[in-house]
C-alpha cells in the first residue's frame, strides 16, 4: 500500500501517543512527537515510504494550522492588553532573537545560522500554554490575557520571518531577493484584500443558500489550499498564502463557521506533522550531544524568562502578572517547527541544528506545566521580600472591608446582586477584572476591586480574612473552584455562595466546603417548566409543588443538607398541604354583595378566605364584615374536593 499504509501507521501511532499525553495531562502534540520519534527511522523504522514524502502531506498540515490561525485571529481580542501585544511582543522577539544570536556565536555557529537560531527561540507554544492554563485555572486571568495576546502576535510574526529569513542566507543576493519577495507579499495582500471585501463573500453566500455542509467545507478547503498554492506559484510561501486567507475569511459572516469546519480537518494534518517532527529526533545525537542540549535548556528557560518578565514589567504589570508570563512563555514552540522546516529546505539550518533545537523544544514544552505551577509559590517568597503593590480600586474605602460581602465578578448576576445590596445598606465589596465590568459598576457606583479573584493577593485587598459572605458569579469551573479553595484556605469559617455550571461542578465545590451552590441553568429550565405547565391548566400550587420537589432533589442528590436545608424542606411540605387557589367572583355569584359573614363560606364549604384581589391590590386577611364584589380574586385554601364546590357558586 506504499505511503497510505504509512499514513495509517501515522495515524495510529499519533492517537497513542495523543492517549499517552492525555493520562499524563501533556498537550497532545507532546504526544504526537513522541509517537513519531519511536515509529521514525531512528527507532522502530516502521514507515516504509521516504520521510520526506510524509513531510510533504506534512505541509499541508502547515498551511491549514495557519489557516485556522487566521480565521482565529480577532484584533478585538487584543484590545485590553494592546500595548504589551503589539509593542511588547515584537520587542520580545527581537531581544530573543538578539540572545539567540549570541547562543549561536557560543556554540560556534556563523551567523546566518544564529539568526535562524534565534528565531526559533524567539517563538513560544500557543498550544501547550493554552492547556497549561486550562488545567492550572488560570484561563481568563489577567495573567492568561497577556499571554494569549503576546501570543498571537508571534503567530503573526512566524509568516515575515518565513519570508525573511531564508532570503538571509546569501545576504548580497537575498536583500535584492527580500525586497522583491516584500514587493510580491504588499501586491498578494492588497489583492486578498479586495478579493475578501468584494468576491469571497458572494462566492459563499452563493455556497451557504445550497444548505449543503460538505460542499461549504469543499469550497473552505479549497479556499485556504488554493489561495495558499498561489503564493507558492508566485515564489512566496505557501503556509503564507493560507494564512492570509484565513485572515480575510475571519472578517466575513462566515469566519465563525469556517473555522468550526476546518478545525477537524486541521487537527488531522496537524497530527501528520508533528509526527513527521518526531521521526527526525535521533537518540544518538541527545546522547552525544546532552551537554549542549542541557546548556541550551538551561539558556532557554532563564534567557527567555528573563525577557519576558523584563517585559511585563516594562508596560507596568506588577504583581504576579511578570512571573506568570515569564514561567508561561519560556518555552520553545510549535511553530519553531515550521520555521525549522523552512530553514532545513533553504539550507539556512543544518541536520545538527535542527535536532538540537527539536530535542531542546520537546524539553522545554514537557516541562511547561512543572514550571508554570511554580508561579504562585514563588511570587508569595517575592512578596515577603517586597512591598505589596496595592491594586486599583474604585468607589471602594478600606476601612469598611469588614463583616462585608464579596461578590466575585462584577458582570450581569455581580451586578444585580450588587443593587440589591446596595439598596439594603450591607456593605460590600464586588471584584472584576473585564475593564466593560469595571466601567459598568463605576457607573453605578459600586465598590469594585480591579484584579482577579483567582489570585490570593486580590482576595487579600478584599479584606477575605474579615468577610462574612462571599457570593461567587464566576462562571469559569476551574476559576470558581480555585476561588473557592483560596477564600477557605484565608478565612476557613467563611460561607461561599457559588454559581455552578452542572452537576459535576456543584459536587465539586461542596467537596471545597462551599456553603450553598446555585445552578443558574437549572433554575432557568425549572421557570420555563413552571410557564410550560401553565398551559396545561394545572393549578398554580401543583406547579410549585412539583418544581420545588424538582428543585429539592437536584440540590440533596449533591449531598448538602445542612440545618437550614431542613428547616427549608419542612416548610415548602407544609406548604403543599395548604395549596392556595385563586377564584375571580361573577357578577351573578350568590356571593357578590355579601360580607364574608353572610355568605358562610367557611361553614359551608370548609374553604378559609385568606385573600381579595381587588383593583390589583392585594387584601390578606380580611374581616368578617368585608363585602365581596363583582370581579373580586378570592384567595382560598382547602381540599381540592371543597374548593371545587366553592369555584361552582362563585
Amino acid at each position: 500500500m506504499g505511503i497510505a499504509a504509512d499514513i495509517v501507521i501515522i495515524v495510529v501511532a499519533g492517537l497513542l501517543g495523543g492517549l499517552v499525553a492525555r493520562l499524563l495531562k501533556q498537550p497532545f502534540i507532546i504526544g504526537y512527537i513522541l509517537s513519531g520519534i519511536l515509529i521514525g527511522p531512528n527507532a522502530a523504522g516502521l514507515l516504509s515510504s521516504d520521510i520526506h514524502e510524509i513531510e510533504m502531506l506534512a505541509e499541508i498540515g502547515v498551511a491549514l494550522l495557519l489557516f485556522a490561525i487566521g480565521l482565529e485571529i480577532s484584533l478585538e481580542a487584543l484590545k485590553p492588553v494592546r500595548n504589551i501585544a503589539l509593542i511588547g511582543t515584537p520587542i520580545q522577539m527581537l531581544l530573543t532573537i538578539a540572545f539567540g544570536l549570541g547562543i549561536g556565536r557560543y556554540f560556534a555557529l556563523d551567523w546566518q545560522a544564529s539568526l535562524w537560531l534565534g528565531a526559533m527561540l524567539s517563538l513560544s507554544s500557543t498550544m501547550v500554554l493554552l492547556k497549561t492554563l486550562i488545567n492550572q485555572g488560570w484561563m481568563g486571568t489577567l495573567s492568561s490575557r497577556v499571554m494569549v495576546g503576546m501570543l498571537i502576535v508571534q503567530d503573526l510574526a512566524i509568516v515575515p520571518l518565513m519570508i525573511i529569513l531564508p532570503q538571509m542566507n546569501n545576504a548580497q543576493a537575498g536583500l535584492p531577493l527580500l525586497g522583491i519577495s516584500l514587493a510580491k507579499a504588499a501586491v498578494f495582500l492588497f489583492v486578498m484584500i479586495f478579493l475578501g471585501k468584494r468576491i469571497i463573500p458572494i462566492i459563499l453566500k452563493y455556497i451557504a443558500r445550497s444548505n449543503s455542509r460538505e460542499l461549504f467545507l469543499l469550497s473552505i478547503t479549497a479556499l485556504g489550499l488554493g489561495i495558499g498554492y498561489g503564493t507558492y506559484l508566485l515564489g512566496l510561501s505557501f503556509a503564507f498564502g493560507a494564512f492570509v486567507a484565513g485572515l480575510v475569511l475571519s472578517e466575513s459572516d462566515y469566519g465563525h463557521q469556517a473555522l468550526s469546519d476546518i478545525i477537524p480537518l486541521r487537527e488531522l494534518f496537524g497530527l501528520l506533522f508533528f509526527t513527521s517532527v518526531g521521526m527526525l529526533f535521533e537518540f544518538n545525537f541527545l546522547v552525544e550531544h546532552w551537554d549542549k542540549v542541557l546548556l541550551l535548556t538551561i539558556f532557554v528557560v532563564l534567557g527567555k524568562g528573563t525577557i519576558f518578565w523584563s517585559i511585563a514589567r516594562v508596560f507596568k504589570y506588577v504583581n504576579v502578572v511578570p512571573f506568570a508570563v515569564a514561567l508561561g512563555l519560556f518555552q520553545v514552540g510549535e511553530f519553531s517547527f515550521v520555521l525549522a522546516r523552512v530553514g532545513l529546505t533553504s539550507g539556512g539550518v543544518s541536520h545538527d541544528l535542527y535536532a538540537l533545537v527539536l530535542t531542546t523544544a520537546i524539553i522545554t514544552m514537557m516541562a511547561t506545566p512543572l514550571l508554570s505551577s511554580l508561579t504562585t509559590p514563588i511570587y508569595r517568597w517575592y512578596k515577603t521580600k517586597q512591598q505589596t503593590i496595592p491594586l486599583e480600586s474604585i468607589n471602594l474605602s478600606t476601612h469598611t472591608l469588614k463583616d462585608h460581602i464579596i461578590i466575585a465578578g462584577a458582570g450581569r448576576v455581580g451586578l444585580n446582586i450588587a443593587v440589591v445590596l446596595q439598596r439594603l445598606g450591607i456593605r460590600y465589596v464586588m471584584i472584576e477584572l473585564n475593564y466593560r465590568g469595571i466601567e459598568a459598576a463605576k457607573e453605578e457606583g459600586h465598590p469594585v476591586l480591579f484584579g482577579d479573584a483567582a489570585h490570593e493577593v486580590v482576595l487579600e485587598a478584599a479584606g477575605i480574612e474579615h468577610a462574612r459572605l462571599l457570593m461567587n458569579t464566576v462562571p469559569s469551573i476551574v476559576n470558581s473552584i480555585t476561588i473557592a479553595k483560596l477564600s477557605k484556605k484565608a478565612n476557613p469559617n467563611l460561607h461561599i455562595i457559588a454559581r455552578a455550571a452542572g452537576t459535576d461542578h456543584m459536587n465539586n465545590l461542596y467537596e471545597l466546603g462551599v456553603y450553598e451552590v446555585v445552578q443558574p441553568e437549572f433554575e432557568a429550565s425549572l421557570e420555563m417548566t413552571r410557564q410550560a405547565l401553565l398551559h396545561y391548566d394545572y393549578t398554580a400550587s401543583s406547579i410549585l409543588s412539583f418544581t420545588d420537589e424538582i428543585h429539592q432533589e437536584r440540590y440533596e442528590s449533591a449531598g448538602k443538607k445542612t440545618l437550614e436545608n431542613k428547616y427549608l424542606s419542612t416548610l415548602m411540605s407544609a406548604g403543599k398541604m395548604m395549596d392556595l387557589h385563586w377564584l375571580k367572583l361573577e357578577d351573578d355569584s350568590i356571593y357578590t354583595r355579601k360580607t364574608l359573614m353572610e355568605s358562610r363560606i367557611r361553614s359551608e364549604t370548609g374553604v378559609s378566605v385568606v385573600a381579595i384581589i381587588r383593583a390589583e391590590e392585594v387584601l390578606p386577611n380580611p374581616s368578617p364584615d368585608f363585602q365581596l364584589l363583582p370581579d373580586d380574586i378570592l384567595g382560598v385554601i382547602g381540599t381540592n374536593e371543597q374548593v371545587h364546590q366553592l369555584k361552582e357558586k362563585c
